[in-house]
């Protein structure tokens, strides 16, 4: 090799170099780095990998129309594996290594306050998506979910208007079905309803009740004995089942349910972990009459979420990645407040005109709305939102049939303010 060509090739490899480098600056100027925390393996992933999903639909099609400040949004994806010391790992490394501007994820409340000291830590941007408990208000965490006063509190109104008297209280054994379970417990006492109609186990300390409900373990298999029990609890008539069981859990649960002869018009179960996308595992022609209470239903006839519906069609055909499961898909309530929270935080963004997740956060607590799938969505000085609730029936095809809708409902959080 002559010493001319060994030179071009010097020049050339740092050319090369050059270039690299160049366009590695200017992909780091015109990107911003979100992150997705959910679980993509272990129990929860049957409800979980729907919110990554919609989450890189709705990246996808915040990007197309131009980002946010002129950036586009790259998603970082952390699997948080249904295991909860593995959520807090990930949140760490998303918010310390990743630098994310914002974090979208958790499902399970004790994933949640697993992630909280960290967010607190680094003061990072948490938006949470699904129903849960309240008794929080973390100033690093904005709660597009349903609080008990959204979900729980408007399910249990509605069978009380319907005449049903008795209450079997059942969840998974863990923060959000214990504490939701001791507001309803509260709730129905001072409704007028009797201890004894109140099933499932009451455990007092002193005067004091610290727990009411049956729970069982996450991924619990065996539910014979719950069932026989509830059969007797509903023999007398006028009783029903307010149903916090989370993840794969429900499938055993309500085939069980199914081969004991209860039928919703014996019994009525109203499920708050339940909603159209777990549907798709489960023999819904048995379900068919049992209740939801979300704030969003697919069923809803808008023009928003008919353009929501399609668009997440069209991207699941055509712009999805190959990990995303592309047939058979559905919309549900959480899906649709992990979209909302998405263009809440871009309206927040321009709003404070940085990513800085404490002017961020600043700009979310004025208040700020967006006309979403389920109806207008504002966020509250709380870090809640206000919107509208629905209870549903379940239909045969595993959509909801609505039966009532309550609109604006306030998102509180802290049980003092649920008996306003």
């Amino acid at each position: 090799m002559t010493i001319l060509s060994k030179s071009l090739k010097k020049l050339t490899a740092f050319a090369a170099a050059l270039l690299f480098m160049g366009t590695t600056s200017t992909r780091a100027e015109d990107t911003v780095k979100v992150g997705i925390l959910h679980s993509l393996s272990g129990t929860m992933a049957i409800s979980e990998t729907s919110l990554r999903d919609v989450l890189l639909f709705t990246f996808d099609e915040i990007n197309a129309n131009g980002g946010v400040l002129g950036k586009m949004i790259e998603p970082v994806e952390a699997d948080g594996a249904s295991d909860w010391p593995t959520f807090a790992e990930k949140a760490e490394q998303l918010l310390a290594v990743d630098k994310t501007a914002a974090v979208f994820g958790c499902w399970t409340s004790v994933s949640r306050k697993f992630v909280l000291p960290v967010f607190e830590k680094y003061k990072g941007l948490l938006f949470y998506p699904v129903q849960y408990e309240g008794e929080e208000e973390s100033p690093n965490i904005f709660y597009t979910a349903e609080a008990v006063g959204q979900q729980a509190i408007p399910a249990v109104d509605y069978l009380l208007e319907e005449g049903y008297t008795k209450f079997y209280l059942i969840g998974t054994d863990y923060v959000y079905p214990q504490t939701t379970n001791i507001v309803l417990f509260e709730y129905l006492l001072s409704k007028g309803i009797p201890v004894e109609n109140i099933g499932g186990g009451i455990r007092y300390e002193g005067d004091v009740a610290v727990s009411a409900g049956n729970y069982t373990p996450f991924g619990h298999t065996d539910f014979q004995q719950i069932v026989a029990e509830i059969k007797d609890f509903a023999a007398s008539g006028d009783a029903c089942v307010v149903n916090t069981i989370n993840g794969d859990a429900n499938v055993p649960f309500f085939k069980e349910i199914a081969s004991s002869g209860l039928s919703s018009e014996d019994c009525p179960i109203v499920s708050f972990s339940l909603s159209e996308d777990e549907f798709r595992s489960l023999p819904t022609k048995d379900l068919v009459g049992h209740l939801g209470c979300w704030t969003y239903f697919m069923s809803i006839d808008s023009d928003a979420n008919d353009a929501f519906k399609a668009n997440f069609q069209e991207w699941l055909a055509t712009k999805a990645p190959a990990a995303v499961q592309k047939e058979g898909r559905v919309t549900c309530s959480p899906m649709v407040l992990s979209y909302d929270g998405v263009y809440l935080w871009k309206a927040a963004v321009e709003k404070a005109g940085t990513f800085d997740p404490e002017a961020v956060i600043k700009a979310l607590e004025s208040g700020i709305s967006f006309d979403g799938p389920g109806g207008t969505v504002t966020t509250q000085k709380n870090h809640h939102l206000t919107k509208s609730v629905y209870i549903g029936e379940t239909l045969e095809d595993g959509q909801f049939d609505i039966l009532e809708v309550i609109p604006d409902v306030y998102g509180e959080p802290w049980l003092k303010g649920t008996f306003k």
